[in-house]
């Protein structure tokens, strides 16, 4: 029989701290959704670029991986270690302070002189783009309940978007002006980001009852105070894994996470591959062009937001995870049709967004007072997903080709809508 288990559970859905009474305004939601995706767009810059980068500072052609590999080690620890952050501290601090920080190690990584600098600055913006999710979980926090997934869905159409664009836009503006100047024209934007946020974004703190800031305290009070954020902190760390371990609607929709994200990166990262080989032996630019067709799929993102504030969660669910099994059919006729390719690709990234949204919404509700732990945790499945996916797609093709690839991706799609039926009627 059908489970109520992420429907509404009623011992969670107490209003968590921060959460407004009305919802944020269209410009508000605008600014988290295209500073999301600004920094977000920055962990996947270095894809097109590993060549120019790795030549000009002398990386051999085996260590250009470090680039984009070291960037999604830091971004897997900022899940971990810094996302918590946002339900100790007042949330519009803590997103300026990232993005500053930010701008800072995109400034290191443009102007490196050498591939150590260089290296050491990629882990810095993988662990700082993590601002997104903060982001994110700020968007969930300043809406009411009952428009709490149509602006989820917005945010996430701007990550959506900045993923996507990333790609494209990094590779046109090297071939304009040079590798280094994608970095630190991501600096400058990534400074006047955190302005407008500072400016517009109100400032919530996460947790009720923080004492006021109008009267400063002794050093000794200071000192008291610094020592239980740290043991607060590492209790909030360590309560992100109790969090997955105790509440089965968060493993559900992690699973769900790991899942889609791993067909997705079998796409992604594998396509060019067939692209730049004959009969078609496109360009880089051609092939990027591509992430204009998924672009589309961004539309996803906010309809599945509407239709998990009507109560339709785990139908938006299977309807996703249907269509993304599907997708596979188009994408395995690349090698025929370059509008087969196209068309498999707006039906995935449809798909991947719409239960992505879903799933996000349905795990904050579990715990809204818990939503920057969720959320990074929920991501870090995210991640898990993204890696195994590139891994597998990219060494697949080179032992048996495009056909094998489609059938890995239509294998994990089908597998994630069987663990959707199988969560329903258990």
């Amino acid at each position: 029989m059908h489970t109520p288990s992420e429907a509404e559970p009623a011992a969670h859905r107490e209003c968590g701290a921060g959460t407004s009474a009305t919802a944020p305004s269209r410009r508000v939601v605008a600014l988290l959704a295209v500073a999301s995706g600004t920094c977000v767009a920055n962990v996947y810059f270095a894809q097109p670029l590993v060549v120019q980068i790795g030549g000009e500072l002398g990386l051999s052609a085996a260590a250009f991986g470090l680039v984009v590999t070291l960037t999604q080690i830091g971004y897997g620890v900022g899940l971990f270690l810094l996302v918590p952050l946002g339900d100790l501290i007042d949330r519009r601090r803590l997103v300026v302070g990232q993005m500053a920080l930010l701008a800072v190690a995109l400034m290191v990584v443009g102007s490196a002189p050498n591939a150590a600098v260089l290296l050491a600055g990629t882990a810095g913006v993988g662990l700082l783009a993590v601002v997104t999710q903060t982001l994110v979980a700020f968007g969930a926090a300043l809406a009411p309940e009952a428009r709490r997934g149509r602006v989820v869905g917005a945010v996430t159409s701007g990550i959506v978007i900045g993923i996507l664009l990333a790609r494209t836009v990094s590779g046109a503006v090297a071939d304009l002006a040079g590798w280094r100047a994608v970095y630190l024209l991501s600096a400058v934007t990534a400074c006047a980001l955190a302005l407008a946020v500072h400016r517009s974004l109100p400032a919530a703190r996460s947790q009720p009852g923080e004492p006021s800031r109008a009267a400063e305290p002794s050093h000794p009070i200071r000192r008291r105070q610094a020592a239980d954020h740290v043991r607060r902190y590492r209790t909030l760390v360590l309560s992100t894994v109790t969090l997955f371990a105790t509440e089965p609607v968060l493993r559900l929709r992690g699973s769900f996470a790991l899942l889609i994200f791993a067909a997705f990166s079998t796409l992604w990262s594998c396509v060019a591959l067939p692209l730049s080989a004959p009969p078609y032996s496109l360009s880089t630019t051609a092939i990027g062009a591509f992430g204009l067709a998924g672009a589309a799929g961004a539309v996803a993102a906010t309809w599945a937001g509407r239709w998990n504030d009507r109560g339709h969660s785990t139908r938006t669910t299977g309807l996703g995870l249907a269509l993304l099994t599907v997708s596979w059919v188009p994408l395995a006729l690349t090698g025929h049709s370059l509008w087969a390719l196209a068309a498999g690709v707006v039906l995935l990234d449809f798909a991947v967004q719409a239960v992505h949204v879903t799933n996000q919404s349905v795990s904050y509700a579990i715990r809204p007072d818990a939503g920057s732990r969720i959320i990074g945790g929920y991501m870090i499945f995210y991640s898990a997903g993204s890696a195994l996916g590139a891994i597998t797609s990219t060494w697949l093709y080179d032992t048996a080709g495009w056909g094998a690839v489609c059938g890995l991706g239509a294998g994990i799609s089908a597998a994630a809508f069987a663990l959707w039926t199988r969560s329903r009627w258990r």
